[in-house]
């Protein structure tokens, strides 16, 4: 990682991870400076595994070797959200929990994010569909084409959100409405 005279980095790769107990989806970001470029993106599949703690152990070793192959320099993940099912929560904190232990394995700084907060950051909207994040991911990064399983989009919204998040000023006001995302960012709108 690079960094400037005043210690904030200007180039680094964001790893970004959508956790899951049946997918897992990830997105690598490249940051330098102001301009972010994408490296992959994906998912981790645990379907063919009936047994959940041999897909802890497969997420386990899928983000460590991750993070081998592009030597992030962050991790971003989404935090999990409140549902009405405890078990499938408890899964699901545990998925998160094995992802975040294989990042600190290897000395990563770990951010985690709100889903709210993810898809604000990329959309202006907290409630925004799946698709409306994959489809504004696919304009901003120049993705030729969107992978079949939207996980691995969300990933990379939660790498996109911890940039955007990290990059912009000290004090800045969250958007209030789509409308106040525009005014505040109109290099961002195509017109």
């Amino acid at each position: 990682m690079s960094l400037t005279h005043s210690d904030k980095p200007v180039e680094r790769i964001i790893l970004g991870i959508d956790p899951g107990t049946t997918i897992m989806g990830y997105g690598l970001i490249h940051a330098r400076g102001n301009n972010v470029s994408l490296i992959v993106l994906g998912v981790i599949e645990l379907r063919k595994f009936d047994d959940h703690y041999i897909k802890l152990k497969h997420i386990f070793e899928r983000v460590t070797g991750l993070i081998d192959q592009y030597h992030p320099d962050e991790l971003a993940i989404e935090a999990p959200f409140f549902g009405k099912n405890v078990q499938s929560m408890l899964k699901l904190g545990r998925a998160q929990g094995v992802a975040i232990s294989a990042a600190l394995s290897r000395s990563l700084p770990i951010f985690e994010y709100a889903p709210r907060k993810i898809k604000m950051s990329i959309t202006g909207r907290g409630n925004a569909s799946k698709e409306q994040v994959a489809l504004l991911l696919k304009s901003l990064l120049k993705i030729k084409e969107l992978p079949s399983d939207l996980d691995a989009t969300d990933g990379l919204a939660a790498a996109l959100c911890h940039f955007y998040q990290t990059n912009s000023p000290v004090g800045k006001n969250e958007f209030k409405s789509w409308k106040d995302f525009m005014n505040q960012n109109p290099g961002r709108i195509k017109k």
